[in-house]
């Protein structure tokens, strides 16, 4: 800019974000969420319905490749095929579409994009503590809630298939994760968010 010209005054940048956001207490929150169950009730995720239009999974895994280096695709697809539910864990994208038309809240959070159960495991923090976590987030994606906790327990429903348990074991293995799934839900959103933080 030439020294003599005067800077053009800055326009005002409307980003739509209110300046003084209400907070609502838990119980307000709680009776939110409870509201959401009439758009979209629990009983909604008990089926899946096939679309007439569904993308062939394998073009998905081969989709998902590009970008990948590709000396170590053949490794990828040597363990994909190794079973069913090797397949299900490298087939994140092919999940993904599946459940693009499935019902939601509304409610949208950034997903871990693959949350099947090999990916999730004990780990130590700094403070010498032992938590359980999420440890694989190269497929996080911004999407409804749902769709990490449908990968989830899908994922033990194949795995328990694969290892030639019983539907009554899956089934027991699935209701035990949700479960688990709402109950640590209810207690983290009792908690101030700097102790939930440091858990």
């Amino acid at each position: 800019m030439n020294q003599l010209e005067k800077p053009k005054p800055r326009q005002p940048v409307d980003n739509k974000i209110p300046a003084f956001q209400a907070h609502h207490s838990r119980a307000e929150l709680a009776a939110m969420g409870k509201a959401l169950r009439d758009k979209c009730p629990r009983t909604s995720h008990a089926e899946w319905k096939l679309p007439y239009d569904r993308p062939d999974p394998v073009r998905l895994v081969l989709k998902a490749d590009e970008g990948r280096h590709p000396e170590l695709l053949p490794l990828r697809h040597g363990r994909m095929v190794a079973s069913p539910f090797t397949f299900y864990r490298g087939s994140a994208l092919a999940m993904a579409v599946d459940l693009e038309g499935t019902p939601a809240t509304g409610v949208r959070v950034q997903c871990g994009g693959d949350s099947h159960l090999m990916n999730f495991q004990g780990l130590a923090t700094p403070e010498r503590q032992i938590i359980f976590a999420i440890n694989d987030l190269d497929d996080t994606i911004p999407a409804p809630w749902e769709w990490d906790l449908n990968r989830l327990a899908a994922s033990f429903v194949i795995a328990c298939r694969d290892n030639g348990l019983s539907e009554s074991a899956a089934r027991d293995a699935v209701l035990s994760c949700v479960r688990s799934y709402r109950e640590h839900m209810a207690e983290f959103a009792a908690m101030k968010v700097l102790d939930l933080v440091v858990i």
